[in-house]
């Protein structure tokens, strides 16, 4: 039940993530770690189980969770009693940290998103609630910024995973035509820039967030044909010069 347990679990799970934390100012590993493990559980929850009952039990114990560890410690778990330690000490915003776990039930079932807004609403609660909680545990002060910041590497995140969502049965886009995927592209890359003012912690987690958007501006049949991976050299050159410069 420690920060280096959680660390491990993003490590092996998400290692994009995890290049991030490791990227991070030392003091605020600890806190992204938990986090970050937190995000991990929640977003595995619909897809633990075929059948939907039980995809919505799993969420439905993260949401009690969050409410029961904001009053006091429950039993011991490796990544709730981390979660729990940081919402008591670190005024967590309950109502972000629920609406990141509610916005998963997109996930059990197999129905698009209703709209473009919709998704956007799905992208500002998951990924952009992950931002605003990272960013409120390092003591920043700019919800919206946070918010659009994390809601645009969601997007980023989102379109690297298109052909597997599809596989699994899913419609994860609104109109799929390239014309329309550049366009939400280009409305990702805006809200990238809207995001500055972020600690500069949390927002790492964005580092390769731009380069997949122009990826997708550039091309937007690379979505379909899963065709969005980053250059080696391109990573390691960015990831090293957001760590230094903070820009994003």
């Amino acid at each position: 039940m420690t920060a280096e347990a959680c660390a491990a679990l993003v490590q092996r799970a998400d290692p994009d993530r995890f290049a991030a934390l490791m990227a991070a100012p030392a003091a605020d590993r600890p806190v992204l770690a938990v986090l970050y493990a937190f995000n991990l559980e929640v977003a595995r929850a619909p897809w633990a189980s075929k059948e939907p009952m039980i995809a919505e039990m799993r969420l439905q114990w993260w949401r009690d969770v969050v409410e029961a560890e904001a009053q006091a410690p429950m039993a011991p778990h490796e990544v709730a009693s981390p979660l729990g330690v940081l919402i008591r000490t670190r005024a967590l915003p309950l109502d972000v940290l629920d609406a990141m776990i509610a916005a998963r039930r997109w996930d059990i079932y197999r129905d698009p998103h209703e709209d473009a807004a919709a998704l956007w609403s799905y992208l500002e609660d998951t990924g952009g609630g992950l931002m605003v909680a990272a960013s409120c545990a390092l003591g920043g002060q700019d919800d919206r910024a946070a918010r659009d910041l994390g809601a645009a590497l969601a997007l980023a995140n989102y379109l690297r995973a298109v052909p597997q969502l599809e596989d699994l049965g899913r419609i994860p886009l609104v109109d799929g035509r390239p014309a329309a995927v550049a366009d939400l592209a280009r409305q990702g890359l805006q809200r990238l820039r809207a995001g500055r003012g972020v600690p500069k912690g949390a927002a790492l987690a964005a580092w390769l967030a731009r380069p997949v958007l122009e990826m997708v501006v550039a091309d937007p049949g690379r979505v379909a044909a899963g065709a969005l991976q980053v250059p080696e050299f391109t990573r390691r050159r960015r990831l090293l010069w957001q760590a230094l410069t903070g820009r994003l």
